[in-house]
């Protein structure tokens, strides 16, 4: 661990993306916070040994269908679950349809979180279930909070800018960058 502020380690930004959305989410993380804070990532393209890289790591991923992993974390998975997180920070975010998947809303931050903290890992944002209309999720871990950011594209569009821009002070805050 670097303990020196000028010796700043960057965040590694995780994702994965089928239709685009969640990529779209990246770029505008990726831009708020920086090329010079934030190395982003593609799940397809990922390794183990990049994860060792990071003390701080931003994971993001769609959830698919009956709560299923977005398609490269589902193929990066089992190497996803070898993975230490101990010493790590881990703010996470997610897409998904709570009303045409309402049984599976934002289930994948929820699995991919299980993983973290089973290894070791400090999630370190959770975000209020308020103004969402979903029957069940795997990301909610205690009563009225997702364990990441939820986001909606397909129902609530217009949200996304307000509650992306609520996280990412949050994230800011946490990760203690300027």
């Amino acid at each position: 661990m670097h303990s020196n502020l000028s010796d700043m380690k960057k965040i590694g930004l995780f994702w994965g993306s089928d239709t685009g959305i969640t990529e779209e989410i990246v770029t505008i993380i990726a831009d708020d916070l920086g090329s010079d804070q934030v190395d982003s990532i593609n799940i397809f393209n990922a390794s183990i040994d990049d994860f060792a890289k990071y003390d701080q790591l931003i994971l993001g991923l769609s959830t698919w269908y009956d709560g299923e992993l977005q398609s490269d974390w589902d193929d990066f998975f089992e190497k996803f679950q070898e993975i230490d997180f101990s010493d790590k920070e881990i703010a996470l975010f997610g897409t998904g349809d709570q009303e045409g998947y309402g049984q599976y809303f934002v289930d994948g931050i929820g699995i991919i979180g299980e993983v973290v903290v089973k290894n070791g890992g400090k999630l370190v944002i959770k975000w209020s279930t308020e103004g969402y209309e979903y029957e069940a999720s795997k990301a909610v871990w205690e009563e009225g909070y997702f364990v990441g950011l939820a986001i909606d594209e397909d129902n609530q569009p217009e949200l996304t800018d307000e509650r992306l821009a609520l996280w990412l002070s949050q994230v800011k805050n946490v990760f203690e960058l300027k």
